[in-house]
């Protein structure tokens, strides 16, 4: 038997075996640690609170101040004063003035103007019956004069059934000029007509 050995294998590289970490304990007098989930949830509601607490009492101060700056817009009645009343006017009483009536309208002097005209002829339409006054008017005034003339229209009774009315132009005195007077609505035969006024007007 032969004393030859084979050589030993060489040594192979063996693996580090690093000593577990040992987490150190707890204090006692630490806080619990949170979720992370229930931490941020936590930060969130009190963000929320925190500004809703911010805006609530920003509030109140506009609120206040407006109400301070509206109070001082008021303005207090003024106190009551002892001084003696005063007119605040020195103007003159006033005095009114005395009423003058407008003067009337010139009559043309001479006789009653009523004299003045004459019905020459009464009579209506035979077509549509309306009655018709023809008038002969005289100036017998002293200056020249304009006329307006109302004619009533009567039947058989002395009932006004129509009137009518006849105006001129200047006439001269001593004068003439005929004009007719137009009534209107149908009568009966046998009308009258009647001289109801006469103005006459000095020109």
């Amino acid at each position: 038997m032969s004393d030859y050995f084979p050589p030993p294998p060489p040594e192979q590289p063996q693996p580090e075996h690093r000593a577990p970490v040992v987490a150190s304990p707890p204090s006692p007098w630490a806080a619990p640690a949170a979720p992370p989930g229930k931490q941020r949830t936590g930060l969130i509601v009190t963000l929320a609170v925190g500004g809703g607490l911010v805006v609530a009492g920003a509030t109140v101060a506009l609120v206040y101040s407006l109400m301070d700056s509206v109070s001082d817009s008021i303005a207090l009645p003024p106190e009551r004063s002892d001084a003696p009343y005063s007119e605040p006017y020195d103007d003159e009483p006033y005095e009114e003035e005395p009423y003058e009536e407008e003067p009337a309208e010139p009559v043309a002097p001479g006789p009653a103007p009523e004299g003045d005209v004459t019905v020459t002829q009464c009579t209506r339409d035979s077509l549509i019956f309306w009655p018709h006054a023809d008038l002969n008017i005289v100036n017998r005034s002293g200056s020249p004069a304009a006329y307006i003339v109302s004619i009533t229209f009567v039947d058989a009774d002395g009932a006004v059934v129509s009137d009518g009315i006849a105006t001129t132009e200047e006439v001269a005195p001593g004068a003439s000029v005929k004009v007719r007077a137009q009534g209107s609505g149908e009568v009966a035969a046998g009308t009258k007509c009647r001289v109801a006024e006469v103005d006459r007007h000095a020109l």
